[in-house]
């Protein structure tokens, strides 16, 4: 099988001209997996693929990760095929925020009648789950309150930082068989995101080169990044991935 990954949008919450930040793991040339829903992350993907995502991941609840659920709620709830099918896999912390900004409007629908989380299959998740024979990690990042934002481990394959600082007490443990590591990081940091001059003082040049870099804020801030000698993402960019590392159901 081969395995890619597609950056759908890779911009900050204000760089809405490159996306929101979002992305899908691709078995086959197939969407496989999306990791958040975006408002511009989610336009992106439903021009690539013509239709809704077979199942997500919700990294955190920030709205430029999050605002594309009501619009996917129409096309999930208004499709008998769809319609409760679709997994969404979210980390059992997250689930409360998750709810709090896209589920608890007093009705789905002017009609009533019908609860938000009706159109999808929601899925409570803690350190590890299952989606489609093989088992993904999350772990939690830093970024704005403790366990309120997660990352993404396909071992062997791929990992998603999701938005974060600098975690590299983490990746010694989630990327250490060889992953791509697709990592949040701008020109300049903050006290919730990495910044370029974050990435280089804390992390190991063997882990740096290993890393793309996504969630920017300008296509200036992308090539002066580049220019640096890093790899940083382009809505739309494919890469290709590793194969995932087998686990026996014995090791889980």
């Amino acid at each position: 099988m081969a395995w890619s990954l597609r950056f759908n949008g890779v911009g900050n919450a204000f760089a809405v001209e490159l996306g929101s930040s979002m992305a899908t793991i691709e078995r086959d040339g197939k969407p496989w997996l999306a990791i958040d829903c975006g408002g511009e992350g989610l336009t992106a993907y439903l021009a690539h693929y013509g239709e809704p995502p077979p199942a997500l991941f919700i990294t955190h609840t920030h709205l430029d990760h999050v605002s594309g659920f009501e619009r996917l709620f129409v096309h999930e709830y208004f499709d008998p095929a769809r319609r409760g099918r679709t997994p969404v896999y979210v980390p059992v912390t997250v689930l409360p925020l998750l709810h709090q900004r896209v589920g608890d409007y007093p009705n789905a629908l002017a009609e009533g009648g019908v609860n938000f989380w009706e159109a999808f299959h929601v899925i409570p998740v803690g350190d590890a789950f299952w989606h489609d024979g093989l088992r993904l990690e999350t772990f939690p990042v830093r970024h704005h309150w403790p366990r309120t934002a997660y990352g993404l481990r396909l071992r062997g394959s791929l990992v998603w930082t999701g938005d974060t600082r600098p975690i590299g007490e983490l990746l010694k443990v989630y990327a250490d068989a060889g992953e791509l590591i697709a990592h949040d990081c701008g020109l300049q940091g903050n006290p919730s995101h990495s910044g370029l001059d974050d990435l280089e003082r804390e992390y190991p040049p063997e882990l740096l080169q290993r890393c793309v870099l996504y969630h920017y804020g300008s296509e200036a801030d992308g090539d002066a990044m580049r220019a640096r000698g890093h790899g940083v993402a382009r809505q739309n960019d494919v890469l290709v991935l590793a194969e995932p590392t087998p686990l026996e159901l014995d090791q889980a």
